[in-house]
């Protein structure tokens, strides 16, 4: 059985104390990462952690210049680092360690949380609403976003802001919190029967947390690349 998130409440309002600590320690793990990999930084990099941020840094642009012109999309391009980063972390967090104690589950991957996805999938969708705004003026925006090409067309769009919100978060809990589980199924098979189970277990195991770094970086690549096609849409014209 998963092991229930302790909830700590504040001013009438309960928060995950699970949720709080792994999205801590994904902001803090960025942070770090990008402050000692650009510390000392070099016309000519020699050390690893710079050639890995500036691959990192020419990857998200790549990524934005195939959906936004880059005259247009290089303002987002702090966006994208920072967001694929992000999820990227807090993908991982999960395949180091489980914590549970006491029947209370302390640390897992914020993403593999329905309440994180969501969230992070509602800011995108609203600063997409932000930008076209800023971008076009509110007139041109509400013309591109839901008059073009064709009026009648309105209600499936405004429908869509919806299911594009649901979509994003979904996409990315599903796939993380079935890793996850079935993590924990192959630990309790490979614990289950002693030296026997745990021969096909540990096996078993590293191969689905490498399929899992994989699966979970794609989930990090496909909401950064969605982030910047819904960007498209408010910002360009049809």
């Amino acid at each position: 059985m998963e092991a229930e998130s302790k909830v700590i409440h504040f001013m009438g309002l309960g928060f995950s104390l699970n949720i709080i600590i792994s999205v801590l320690a994904t902001c803090i793990i960025v942070f770090l990462f990008c402050f000692i990999a650009t510390r000392k930084l070099a016309v000519r990099p020699t050390s690893k952690s710079q050639l890995a941020i500036e691959y990192l840094v020419d990857f998200i642009r790549n990524m934005i210049s195939s959906s936004l012109h880059w005259k247009v999309g290089q303002q987002f391009h702090l966006l994208g680092f920072t967001l694929f980063l992000f999820v990227w972390v807090a993908n991982m967090l999960g395949l180091v360690f489980i914590l549970n104690i006491d029947g209370y589950s302390y640390w897992k991957s914020p993403t593999a949380s329905p309440i994180v996805t969501l969230g992070l999938a509602l800011m995108v969708i609203l600063l997409t609403h932000y930008f076209g705004i800023k971008e076009n003026g509110f007139k041109e925006y509400f013309m591109n976003s839901y008059v073009r090409p064709v009026a009648p067309l309105m209600p499936i769009k405004i429908l869509e802001e919806f299911t594009n919100t649901l979509t994003l978060a979904l996409r990315l809990y599903g796939n993380i919190y079935a890793g996850e589980i079935l993590l924990g199924l192959i630990a309790s098979l490979a614990n289950s029967y002693g030296l026997l189970t745990w021969v096909v277990g540990i096996p078993l195991q590293m191969v689905w947390q490498g399929f899992s770094i994989f699966i979970g970086s794609i989930q990090a690549f496909v909401f950064t690349t969605l982030t910047m096609v819904y960007l498209a849409h408010k910002i360009e014209a049809e």
